[in-house]
């Protein structure tokens, strides 16, 4: 099932989250939960469905928020190009790059919950993002782009791999690459460039701490 089993997504992710400022980039605000478990708890029964992943457009993760505070600090790497945020979540990201002035954003997210928040955040916001389900890791030459986001994709060591290797494909078409991750399992540091660290405010109900060391890097050389 996805999000189309219930009757207004819209509705539900709204009842179920508050508007709020980011902690790290308070230019931006989101629909985010006050705690992961009971909205996951609750997006399973309403699907009627169990297993489902965890609700990570709910929640400004620590990748998501120091990538989005570099480009509005940064505008340049996105002002006036076609951007593109991969695994955009709740938006964030995407939203920070039209903030910073770029000429086009397309968030790419194959959760249906996502892209409903996306959507819902970008209005708050007041800016204008294009959503797309297509799953990039299937179709990595389908999306052009001159400057490429990721934040928080280096979780899971299967997916991390395919990441890497589409992130690899859009540097060598000469497209600006930044990923922002808290120094996750399976970032490749050995093969990154890191431009900038912040100390980013996250839930204690996700990480195993409240403030996470993040940096925001790029790929060594272009490859």
């Amino acid at each position: 099932m996805s999000s189309s089993a219930i009757a207004d997504p819209s509705a539900f992710i709204e009842a179920n989250t508050r508007l709020r400022p980011v902690p790290l980039v308070p230019e931006v605000m989101l629909h985010v939960a006050d705690e992961a478990l009971p909205l996951w708890s609750k997006t399973e029964e309403e699907l009627g469905e169990v297993g489902l992943p965890p609700p990570f457009w709910a929640f400004a993760w620590a990748g998501g928020q120091a990538l989005a505070r570099y480009l509005l600090d940064h505008p340049e790497t996105v002002a006036g190009r076609e951007v593109i945020d991969f695994a955009s979540g709740s938006g964030l990201v995407a939203i920070a790059a039209m903030k910073a002035g770029a000429r086009r954003v397309t968030a790419f997210d194959i959760d249906g919950f996502a892209r409903e928040a996306i959507a819902i955040n970008a209005r708050a916001n007041g800016v204008t993002i294009a959503i797309s389900s297509e799953d990039l890791l299937a179709a990595p030459q389908s999306a052009p782009a001159q400057t490429v986001l990721a934040g928080d994709i280096f979780y899971q060591s299967d997916i991390a791999a395919l990441a890497f290797g589409f992130l690899q494909g859009h540097a060598a078409r000469g497209a600006t690459v930044l990923i922002g991750d808290p120094g996750r399992a399976y970032l490749p540091k050995d093969r990154l460039a890191q431009l900038a660290s912040y100390n980013v405010p996250v839930t204690r109900d996700l990480e195993d701490a409240e403030i996470k060391a993040t940096g925001v890097w790029t790929l060594k050389d272009g490859r």
